[in-house]
């Protein structure tokens, strides 16, 4: 490849690059928005599953009738809020609808671009079929979305923490993809990847902050956050009683048992603490200045950030504010892992030197 054919797949590499990112970001407001409706109890105030009709809300008074009565006839409003009025109907209905409105906007940032990138001929044959699979991916969570909101349509008057749990850890996944990508674009191709302990270790610290992000799902669909609102105590113990509920399985109990839920959420919490603090100092001993270490401790600060957030909310009662903050900042989280795990694969750039 020449000098100038090089230049050019490198502009073209900061323009794709750019492009992810911007999908990473929507990802990320689109977790702030969906957190905002789960926390104003909105995520059933919208009964069917239209992809193209549903773009479009009530425009008629006639229109803002039909969907308060298709709302009506819900567990949730017959049981819980049999008394609210279409006014107050109506802000729980823009809080999912732009949920939902604001998922076919991210769909679109993809498509269009990846459209014109593929039709410049800007997209390396060997870096479409990932970017299909980030579509994909993208399809199937309307789809998660709408099977999450229908298990709260007939029996419950919530969504299923299993279900909640599934969105938020396939957002997680798109989250991570894009991002991951975007990367990989903008720091160009790496001479051959990393491999051995420390990129292993720097891999498992992400996915024990993907699995403590699910877990904080399983918090968030249950509940378990209103229970025990004292720290570093639960109900004057560090380890309360009730874990393992006579007559139940352990796996019952760590997905359903609201003490035993919290309980774990808090201990992984501790355990990712320490475990991004040794990868920290670990770094600092051996090269402190360099761009690994640097990451390292961004990592280890952004975690301790969120650990602080997690316990405000948790002892102010999970008010809206602080709930939507600690959900967008589990997101931030993981990205700060997948950086970090990226920079220690592909530590070696070619089309450009960014450090």
């Amino acid at each position: 490849m020449s000098l100038h054919d090089a230049d050019t797949q490198m502009k073209h590499d900061r323009q794709i690059a750019y492009w992810l990112f911007t999908v990473a970001g929507f990802v990320v407001l689109m977790v702030l928005v969906g957190g905002l409706t789960r926390l104003t109890d909105s995520g059933l105030s919208i009964t069917e599953w239209e992809p193209i009709r549903g773009a479009i809300p009530p425009l008629s008074q006639a229109a803002w009738d039909l969907a308060f009565e298709k709302y009506q006839q819900i567990p949730e409003f017959t049981l819980i809020n049999h008394a609210m009025t279409l006014q107050e109907f109506k802000v729980i209905y823009w809080w999912e609808w732009a949920h939902r409105f604001l998922g076919r906007i991210v769909g679109l940032v993809f498509l269009l671009p990846f459209l014109v990138f593929l039709l410049q001929g800007k997209l390396a044959r060997h870096r479409i079929a990932p970017l299909l699979g980030l579509f994909a991916l993208g399809g199937l969570q309307g789809f998660m979305g709408w099977y999450m909101v229908q298990s709260g349509l007939s029996e419950r008057v919530d969504v299923s923490q299993y279900r909640l749990a599934a969105h938020f850890g396939l957002a997680l996944i798109i989250f991570s993809w894009s991002f991951w990508l975007g990367l990989s674009h903008w720091k160009g191709t790496a001479i051959r990847p990393e491999t051995g302990r420390q990129v292993s270790f720097a891999g498992m610290l992400t996915l024990f902050i993907f699995l403590q992000c699910l877990l904080g799902a399983l918090v968030a669909g249950t509940k378990a956050g209103l229970s025990y609102n004292t720290w570093p105590l639960m109900d004057g113990d560090f380890i309360p009683d009730g874990l393992i509920e006579p007559g139940t399985s352990i796996l019952i109990n760590v997905l359903e048992n609201l003490t035993t839920i919290q309980f774990n959420h808090r201990m992984t919490a501790y355990i990712l603490l320490a475990l991004v603090l040794f990868e920290f100092v670990r770094r600092y001993r051996t090269a402190p200045g360099s761009a690994e270490t640097k990451s390292a401790r961004n990592l280890f600060a952004i975690v301790c950030l969120q650990a602080g957030v997690g316990i405000a909310t948790l002892l102010y009662m999970v008010p809206i504010s602080l709930g939507a903050l600690h959900q967008v900042m589990a997101v931030i989280v993981l990205g700060f892992g997948v950086f970090h795990l990226h920079r220690l694969r592909f530590p070696i750039r070619v089309s450009n030197n960014i450090e």
